[in-house]
């Protein structure tokens, strides 16, 4: 007894559903690359965009964030864990982004090939019954249907129509911009995202403190700058070789109204070389009109007071001077800021208060506040600390934050804070034969105040690539939008003695009124031929 080989198929042992790896790819990516993903993805984008504009960004504005930070120790670790003080560098912003990149390729690129082909396509040829189609007309005449239908193309040539030749039926079609308006506009979305991943990899953005009238200026180099963000494939050598300094620093304010003492409008008088040796040139720096050398932007964002101090020891000798820049904590220009003295002997003394451009006292909070942002009365008020500063730990420290886990508050007999209340010019004994603090008056300076500027400094290699994709946007959008894509048949065919034309339209878009081209094109035809007989 013999027994035959089966020739069939093994069996299929997974289950109901089940799908093998290949078949899981493809799933995934379908999912991915379909217009719901990509909707979904552009709105977490949105949503994860909105921390980089409320909470302060290191790479924007240190300073602000180093003060969040100082404000709300407990939250500080939290949003460290989550990058929230980092957004756009952070490793789930990047993610939704390159999915976003992923899928939009996916959408786009099989609809690119799908317009290109609309684009290039002729008309369709005739339907069969055109009396079906809602916009139709017809009539009868003693021409043959030759003639008729050379005459109905040159006529539609003329209208800029596509023509498809037909024995019985001229097909013809216009509006195909429309299609190239959805393949520029789909196109462009590409663009503005390679634009924008240009400048986030290829440029870098900065930020430094300017003292006006600072000899020394700025030069472009990256330890010049107070904070540096380059991008992740920056070269140090794409840097312009630029040099500034500001002469002058002048301020608009508002003397009545209820924002009377309010800064209105500020501009810096910049010097600047655009290279070692190019010639020194002027420029008037305002908000919102930058200094564009190169492919470098510069921009003025920030103003603020640094009034100069002088701190003595018990010796007598001179361990702190100078312009010491005070932060802005109001739209009256009331600041804080710090002075550090850590050569000071017997002990190191450290000072942390306000400046007060216009200094006014509150009867009901019994405390100083600043009634102007013009520098018309301008006072510190400081408290003053002893100990060590910790500056010798070999830890960086802030300039702008004073570390008083070691130091000791200097207070009066009752107990009360020891405060050094001073105005321009005016100097102030410490007890304890611990020095002298002196707020030193600038001849030829508002308020005898100086004063800084903060710049930021920014090289973004792809805005005109993003510029250029969101004008084709705008180009392509509008000729989806108003460009309307229309199809018209002529057929001719002999009926007995005469012959027969129909004429019908269709509007591909919805919300066109084509009666008017059938009755138009009809009343067209019929007069070219009563002015053929005329002129024969």
């Amino acid at each position: 007894m013999s027994t035959a080989l089966s020739t069939r198929p093994p069996e299929d042992d997974r289950r109901p559903g089940e799908l093998t790896f290949r078949e899981l790819l493809r799933w995934v990516w379908r999912q991915v690359t379909s217009m719901r993903t990509a909707l979904i993805l552009l709105l977490l984008l949105a949503l994860a965009a909105i921390p980089g504009s409320v909470i302060p960004q290191t790479g924007v504005d240190a300073l602000k964030t180093s003060n969040w930070q100082s404000d709300h120790p407990k939250l500080t670790p939290v949003y460290e864990r989550l990058g929230l003080f980092s957004v756009y560098d952070s490793a789930w912003f990047s993610a939704i982004y390159i999915l976003l990149m992923i899928s939009l390729v996916g959408c786009i690129v099989p609809r690119t090939f799908h317009y290109w082909k609309g684009m290039r396509a002729k008309p369709p040829t005739a339907p069969s019954n055109l009396s079906r189609l809602p916009d139709h007309a017809s009539y009868v005449t003693t021409d043959a249907p030759e003639v008729v239908l050379e005459r109905a193309q040159r006529l539609l040539k003329r209208r800029r129509y596509r023509l498809s030749d037909g024995t019985e039926a001229v097909s013809a079609e216009r509006g195909y911009l429309r299609e190239v308006g959805n393949l520029v506009f789909h196109l462009s979305v590409l663009v503005v995202l390679v634009g924008f991943a240009m400048g986030g990899l290829l440029g870098y953005k900065g930020g430094v403190i300017m003292l006006v009238g600072d000899q020394y200026g700025f030069a472009n180099t990256a330890d010049q700058y107070d904070e540096f963000k380059p991008g992740s494939l920056f070269q140090a050598d794409r840097m312009e070789p630029f040099s500034f300094s500001i002469d002058d620093f002048d301020v608009d304010w508002l003397t009545t109204g209820p924002r009377a003492g309010m800064a209105r409008g500020f501009q810096s008088h910049l010097k600047y070389q655009e290279s070692l040796d190019a010639p020194e040139k002027s420029y008037d720096l305002r908000v919102n009109h930058p200094l564009t050398i190169g492919n470098t932007d510069i921009f003025l964002i920030g103003h603020g007071y640094a009034p100069v101090i002088t701190v003595r020891d018990g010796e007598g000798n001179v361990v702190q001077s100078g312009p010491t820049i005070f932060l802005p904590t109001s739209q009256s220009f009331q600041s804080i800021g710090v002075v550090k003295a850590a050569d000071a002997e017997p002990t190191q003394i450290g000072l942390e208060g306000e400046f007060y451009p216009t200094v006014a006292f509150s009867q009901q909070t019994g405390s100083y506040y600043s009634l102007l942002g013009k520098p018309l009365d301008p006072m510190v008020s400081m408290l003053v600390y002893t100990g060590d500063l910790g500056m010798d730990d070999g830890v960086p420290q802030s300039v702008y934050a004073l570390d008083k886990s070691k130091t000791t508050m200097l207070t009066k007999k009752n107990g009360t804070p020891y405060r050094v209340d001073l105005r321009p010019g005016e100097t102030q004994k410490l007890p304890n034969g611990l020095g002298s603090v002196t707020f030193e008056k600038v001849d030829g300076v508002p308020g005898g105040v100086q004063q800084w500027n903060k710049i930021q400094i920014s090289q973004t290699p792809g805005k005109w690539i993003a510029l250029a994709g969101v004008v084709m946007a705008l180009i392509g959008l509008l000729g989806s939008l108003f460009i309307r894509p229309r199809r018209v048949w002529v057929r001719a065919r002999r009926e007995g003695d005469g012959t027969l034309v129909e004429v019908a339209a269709l509007d591909r878009s919805g919300g066109g009124d084509v009666a008017v081209v059938v009755d138009e094109l009809v009343a067209t035809l019929q007069g070219q031929k009563h002015q053929r007989e005329d002129e024969s």
